[in-house]
């Protein structure tokens, strides 16, 4: 037997319609053995709260070994995985196709399934879930919803903490009435004698883009029109993360063949699709072909889809970047996010960012512990802080005038986490928050 594997990682279809899988005794069992190995091995001991709740409660047991554990307290474990799927990535020797079999993310997701299908999920942590819905509702009285939403108001936050279980001092995102579909309607004239002005792509605008951020979308548009690329943006629904991290698959299933259905007929036209935000890059290219690996049309389109980050960076390669970037002054700070480095792609936004002309930059490439609506939960806030303190304090000793991350939650819970650590002040940032809004400031100066 070996000790560990140098192998590529591979993963096995999830067989979420098989009764074993949410088999309450068969997935008892399977954390046992799963839960032994890692006990032995502790390599994954820092990336997040899981292994040290896991590693305590074994050592704090009657024997010091598994077999003294209550399974009661394997939910604690579970609850607090994130899905970043860094364990699995980065870490663990004993992944497929090692003999062990290991992949930890999936037997965390495998439990919350269950839990779903028992109807453990709390009412108000499944509504958090419902982003095309919240989206469309607080969008409609944006300044409102953002008002009673922010976390410097102490009337209407410690009631959404009292009903909605969202801790009170957590950051998070503002609506936009003027979402980037409205927006998209007026992209700007792409420059026809670019180097890649052969190439079409669909923007796959993600919910968190179209309702929250929109300005990444216009930014992604701009840098792809500089570079000649003829554009399209289409938004059928989300992408089912949120649903994923409680274990409700059907419903990712549902929306991978909805996604897929609208998404397709572009492909067939010769467009490539591009995902603006990395876990739905990786919900489209990795999670929803385990989920129904067996659907050609899910497959055809994880075949053909990009990270924003990843397609800049294959122009680059491939035609070359549009001339006109300017040095970026200050310096810039990207964070890795967990779902752009579990997509297997390498690090592209620090590749991107490295075509800047004479700009400092600085890459962090280690969890910011948010976790997605993970981190905005009373009971995980502080352990989202905790996680990501590393993070913050590299991002805080960097000095520089940009601080993004291919994930805009983690962008903002890093510069929460550094305004902690200066003691409330918060840091002198520029407010953009994606590596490709950097791209489009850098092209900006140029025409400025």
């Amino acid at each position: 037997m070996r000790e560990g594997s140098l192998d590529a990682p591979i993963r096995h279809p999830l067989k979420w319609q098989d009764p074993d899988f949410t088999d309450p005794e068969k997935i008892d069992a399977e954390l046992r053995r799963v839960f032994d190995i890692c006990h032995g091995c502790r390599r994954c001991f820092n990336l997040c709260d899981s292994f040290p709740k896991l590693f305590d409660f074994i050592d704090e047991s009657e024997t010091g070994e598994l077999d003294s554990v209550d399974s009661k307290l394997f939910k604690p474990v579970v609850d607090a995985c994130t899905l970043c799927d860094m364990c699995f990535m980065t870490k663990c020797p004993y992944v497929p196709p090692h003999e062990f079999d290991l992949d930890f993310p999936h037997l965390m997701l495998r439990y919350r399934a269950m839990e779903f299908k028992q109807g453990k999920v709390k009412f108000a942590h499944r509504q958090l879930t419902q982003t095309d819905r919240n989206g469309k509702l607080a969008g409609s009285i944006a300044p409102l919803a953002n008002w009673g939403s922010d976390r410097r108001n102490g009337l209407t936050r410690p009631v959404m903490e009292a009903a909605m279980g969202v801790h009170r001092e957590a950051d998070l995102p503002k609506f936009h009435g003027n979402t980037f579909m409205k927006r998209a309607a007026n992209k700007p004239a792409r420059t026809e004698d670019a180097p890649a002005k052969d190439r079409k792509a669909v923007l796959y605008a993600t919910c968190f883009v179209n309702y929250y951020s929109p300005d990444i979308g216009e930014d992604a548009l701009a840098v792809l029109a500089r570079n000649g690329v003829e554009t399209e943006t289409v938004y059928p629904e989300c992408c089912g993360m949120p649903q994923l991290e409680q274990g409700d698959i059907a419903a990712v299933a549902d929306k991978a063949k909805a996604v897929a259905k609208e998404l397709l007929p572009w492909v067939d036209k010769g467009y490539d699709i591009v995902a603006l935000v990395p876990s739905c890059a990786l919900m489209m290219k990795f999670e929803w072909p385990l989920i129904l690996p067996d659907d050609a049309h899910v497959k055809r389109l994880a075949e053909a889809t990009f990270d924003i980050s990843e397609y800049v960076v294959d122009i680059a390669k491939k035609e070359g970047l549009a001339p006109g970037l300017k040095t970026v002054e200050g310096g810039v700070t990207v964070h890795l996010a967990c779902h752009a480095r579990a997509q297997n792609m390498g690090p592209k936004a620090a590749d991107m960012l490295r075509e800047l002309p004479d700009t400092d930059v600085k890459v962090i490439e280690r969890c910011s512990g948010h976790g997605g609506s993970w981190g905005v939960l009373k009971e995980n806030f502080d352990t989202a802080i905790k996680v990501g303190r590393p993070v913050a304090r590299q991002a805080g000793e960097a000095g520089h005038g940009a601080v993004v991350s291919e994930c805009p939650l983690a962008r903002d819970h890093i510069v929460q986490g550094m305004e902690k650590l200066a003691d409330g002040k918060a840091p002198d940032v520029a407010a953009v928050k994606h590596p490709i809004q950097v791209i489009a400031r850098a092209y900006e100066n140029n025409e400025s």
